[in-house]
């Protein structure tokens, strides 16, 4: 709902005046609103305020690509261009003043100023609202602010766990145990979930519903090995989403998956673009952006796209996830008949190419081809424009620019192919961004209930509704716990790659030291390989390699992991000068 965010221009300057932790600077947004003296003064200035504290959410970015969708491109499953923010968090090289690492400390501590700024005086306003208004405002609040210090606890572990605003007399705060903080969150949404509404899809899903409260307490409760406490949360948000959240059917194009780019072009804008954040009943949760509100948007397409498709490829999927995806008929490509080296993308779980982008297939209007073996390729956008019944030839840049694919794969999601009719080189883009959807929710629920060892049917039933979406067979039925942590391992690795989720899931699983020490491949050259590249897969779906057969053809990135310090990011600096009861990582 674009029409939610024309209000938050009005919450920016209402916010402005608050203070953050980074030094007790003041957010210096226009201070031309009402003073922190008097704030909120009604229910309007309240509802503005939490506004405000929304919207700060979507500051979260880094290369102007909201963060949601750069956290997987430092894991094995995605790769980024070379440079210091996002190679060093890879070779445990991060510094205290990585831009990478210090954004969310930064963004999610003004989110919870802003919050502050509402909840302090939120209760000399209560007369004058009706308890549900009052009730509603409050919980959305804290909402905000438990998702924020969820995802503090996960970058940073123990952090100042404020629960009012600080000033410069009282801004001195030191580190609260992480364990603390999960129970502070696990306990105020178990406070506040009843006090929204079931569902707020009249907003866009923008403002916390009952069903995302829910959501997050499943995923702290899970993140936290609350295993019990997890699949009963889960379970709940999943009771309440009946007829109101539910997956979304791939849309037709579907049916281009494994074929090449002459049969059409996979499209997910049902789910993932302007239209699915619209219609689509999947999203439980979205940060949104608006180009008509200053600062509301980002670049997230131009840095996604081919160099065709008027994009700069900064982000792509390793070679690591393509080799994951299953055949169709559910087996691994070490293990399946239907898998053939030479044709390497026919006969694939879908998702392969209806989330990335690979050779011969047709990417945001053209033939995308790595290799510089192909000089010349195919523009569909005469075709999709109505200018011309076939395609032109161009020339084929996405082969031959010094800042092609580093990978030899980019994302398709998300991605909105409607942005690239219009977008300039140096174009921005006003795409949503989900925060929560309903296949993650199924998943929490899935693995809360494997942990627990708690294997009934709703488990299989979770699992295979996402593989029904994908056209994928059902799980084999009496699998043991270790063979469902498996199943349920490779759904989270391919359903959910680029959401954000893995470089924690690579840490909570406690396989990081693992997966991310040794090297992830990537073949940025598109060379064909042989099937002696695989030997197999490990317990956590993890492609096992032939090195000496896989140099031939990838080429690898060196992944260092040190245990006892790349488990969390550094406290950054500037916070460590500004407060002095604050301590520091191990390792940095």
């Amino acid at each position: 709902m674009k029409r939610f965010n024309t209000i938050t221009r009005v919450a920016i300057i209402i916010a402005g005046s608050i203070f953050t932790l980074n030094a007790c600077r003041p957010d210096l947004e226009s201070l031309n609103g009402p003073s922190t003296g008097t704030f909120p003064a009604n229910a309007k200035e309240a509802e503005m305020g939490l506004f405000g504290a929304y919207q700060n959410i979507s500051k979260l970015d880094a290369a102007s690509t909201p963060m949601w969708h750069v956290m997987d491109n430092i894991t094995d499953i995605g790769y980024a261009r070379p440079g210091t923010n996002y190679t060093s968090p890879i070779t445990s090289a991060v510094t205290t003043d990585n831009a990478l690492a210090n954004k969310p400390w930064q963004v999610h501590y003004q989110t919870i100023a802003r919050c502050h700024t509402v909840l302090d005086n939120l209760e000399r306003i209560k007369s004058s609202m009706s308890d549900d208004g009052y009730n509603q405002l409050d919980a959305e609040l804290r909402f905000v602010r438990a998702y924020c210090y969820s995802q503090l606890i996960e970058l940073y572990g123990a952090v100042p766990l404020l629960k009012h605003a600080v000033d410069l007399n009282n801004a001195n705060v030191p580190r609260t145990p992480k364990a603390e903080i999960e129970q502070f969150l696990l306990d105020e949404l178990t406070e506040i979930a009843d006090k929204l509404p079931v569902s707020q899809a009249q907003y866009g899903n923008v403002r916390a519903s009952r069903v995302a409260a829910y959501m997050l307490k499943a995923r702290i409760a899970l993140y936290a090995k609350k295993y019990t406490e997890a699949a009963a949360a889960a379970n709940t948000a999943l009771t309440l989403s009946s007829g109101v959240y539910d997956l979304t059917d791939f849309n037709s194009s579907i049916s281009y998956a494994g074929k090449d780019h002459t049969a059409g072009e996979p499209d997910l804008s049902n789910i993932f673009g302007h239209a699915g954040f619209k219609t689509s009943k999947e999203w439980i949760w979205v940060a949104e952006y608006n180009q008509t509100i200053p600062g509301n948007t980002h670049n997230q397409q131009y840095y996604s796209a081919s160099r065709l498709g008027k994009g700069v490829c900064y982000w792509g999927p390793t070679q690591d996830l393509i080799n994951t995806f299953q055949c169709t008929d559910g087996l691994p490509i070490t293990e399946s008949r239907l898998y053939d080296a030479s044709k390497p993308f026919e006969y694939r779980d879908p998702r392969l190419d209806m989330y990335c982008a690979r050779p011969h297939a047709r990417y945001v209007g053209y033939q995308f081809e790595p290799a510089t073996s192909f000089a010349t390729v195919k523009n569909y956008w005469p075709v999709i424009t109505g200018q011309a019944a076939t395609p032109s030839n161009v020339t084929n840049t996405d082969a031959t620019n010094a800042y092609r694919s580093f990978s030899g794969y980019l994302w398709r999601k998300p991605i909105d192919l409607a942005d690239y009719a219009s977008t300039s080189v140096s174009g921005v883009s006003d795409l949503n961004v989900g925060i929560f959807r309903f296949a993650e929710l199924l998943l929490i629920y899935a693995e809360a209930k494997i942990e627990a060892n708690e294997l009934d049917n709703t488990v299989y039933d979770a699992i295979n509704r996402i593989r029904h979406r994908a056209q994928m067979p059902d799980l084999p039925t009496g699998l043991s716990q270790a063979k469902l942590r498996t199943a349920l391992r490779y759904e989270r690795k391919v359903e959910l790659a680029n959401d954000g989720l893995r470089w924690y899931d690579l840490r909570r699983w406690g396989i990081a030291n693992k997966v991310m020490n040794g090297y992830i491949y990537l073949n940025r050259d598109a060379k064909a390989w042989t099937k002696e590249v695989l030997t197999g897969f490990d317990e956590n779906y993890t492609p096992i390699y032939n090195r000496t057969e896989a140099i031939k053809y990838f080429t690898a990135q060196e992944v260092v992991y040190k245990e006892n310090k790349d488990e969390l990011w550094p406290v950054p600096k500037s916070e460590m000068d500004a407060n002095k009861q604050l301590t520091q990582n191990p390792g940095y």
